[in-house]
């Protein structure tokens, strides 16, 4: 199978199914000297593991990582660091009516027709549950940028149609609902929500917004490896994703020139800064120094209880009603699996931008510049 490698400097590979015996990811490319622990990955994969919520799969994985390479006396040594997360609570037995018959929303007719087989097992590599070795090493990215004083926080914007008020916008309060909005208002009336979903053995999506601050002018590649342009790749290689906007995004078709630019003007300290930030902190595909604003649309699971109509493998049409363990709604748990993705083409598109500047170049060598 091909396009289980991301990267081009900072370059990760995952591997492993929803119900094998495990599934990993291998880093390759992280600088030597980075101090790095398990802790430092676990912190991220409990954010995403299952069964923390009424809103999320009963599945009980601890999705507990296990470094086995690439660190020595606690830091990184610039070898591919490999990682492994052993799966514990498989019940294969759900999908048992599922062997023959197309789910609807999901990869199975599609697997179908590119291999003529597939791993009925909840998917196999299309499973969400794929995206944990992402966040393994997006940690790992993540602590890279961390120690620049580079930052990615990503958060559940909306629910439904329940979204986060600016004027009760509180950061921290993310950390407080098992829904990760930081609207506590917001959070209590989409919980209600849910609820009724549940109820009538359906699902809900959302959006999720992410925000990368600390990023300096000039990261990006200008043609087809531009920031936000290897960002939209990033996010909508989630299985659940379905839009991506930055900036003002799809709002931007409704305004005007002189509304949408942004202004440049001189800061306190004599730095050149802008006056608003509808580009989203990137202009001509390179970061322009604001922070970096960007959405996901996260569709609802397609595993749902309600009975659905659909087609077996031999092309009978049939009914079906899906068994096991499903998230009513996905959004939550993709939060962190976003700011995974962002954080691995931050990671490597900073990398790449070290070699754009022969002075950067003799500087990092310690050299000067020679007559042209």
């Amino acid at each position: 199978m091909a396009g289980s490698v991301y990267g081009t400097l900072f370059q990760i590979m995952t591997w492993g199914e929803s119900h094998g015996k495990g599934i990993g990811v291998t880093v390759d490319g992280c600088p030597a000297g980075l101090p790095l622990s398990e802790e430092d990955i676990q912190q991220y994969l409990d954010r995403r593991k299952p069964g923390q919520s009424r809103f999320a799969t009963k599945r009980q994985e601890g999705d507990r990582v296990e470094i086995l390479s690439g660190i020595f006396e606690g830091k990184t040594t610039g070898t591919p660091i490999a990682m492994e997360i052993r799966n514990q609570d498989q019940r294969s037995r759900d999908y048992g009516n599922l062997m023959d018959v197309y789910r609807p929303g999901h990869a199975d007719y599609t697997f179908d027709q590119k291999y003529g087989f597939r791993d009925y097992r909840g998917g196999g590599r299309s499973s969400g549950r794929e995206t944990a070795g992402r966040v393994a090493g997006g940690a790992v990215a993540a602590k890279l940028l961390k120690t620049l004083g580079i930052q990615i926080r990503a958060y559940t914007r909306s629910v439904g149609e329940i979204q986060i008020s600016p004027e009760r916008f509180n950061l921290e309060e993310m950390w407080n609902n098992s829904l990760y909005m930081p609207d506590a208002e917001a959070a209590r009336q989409a919980g209600e929500f849910l609820n009724q979903v549940m109820a009538s053995k359906d699902s809900a999506g959302g959006v999720v917004e992410c925000v990368i601050t600390g990023l300096p002018a000039g990261i990006g590649e200008p043609v087809f490896d531009k920031l936000d342009a290897q960002l939209a790749k990033a996010v909508m290689s989630l299985g659940s994703v379905k839009g991506f906007e930055i900036g003002d995004g799809f709002l931007v078709s409704r305004s005007r020139g002189s509304l949408n630019n942004d202004g440049f003007r001189i800061g306190d300290k004599g730095q050149i800064i802008k006056s608003s930030n509808h580009a989203g902190g990137v202009l001509g595909g390179i970061s322009d120094g604001d922070p970096v604003v960007f959405r996901a649309a996260i569709k609802p699971t397609p595993s749902i209880a309600s009975l659905q109509h659909t087609v077996t493998r031999e092309g009978k049409e049939c009914d079906l009603e899906i068994k096991g363990r499903h998230d009513p709604i996905i959004v939550p748990r993709a939060v962190v699996v976003v700011e995974a993705m962002a954080a691995l083409t931050t990671a490597d598109l900073l990398l790449r931008s070290m070699s754009c500047r022969l002075d950067r170049i003799a500087g990092f060598f310690g050299r000067e510049i020679g007559p042209q």
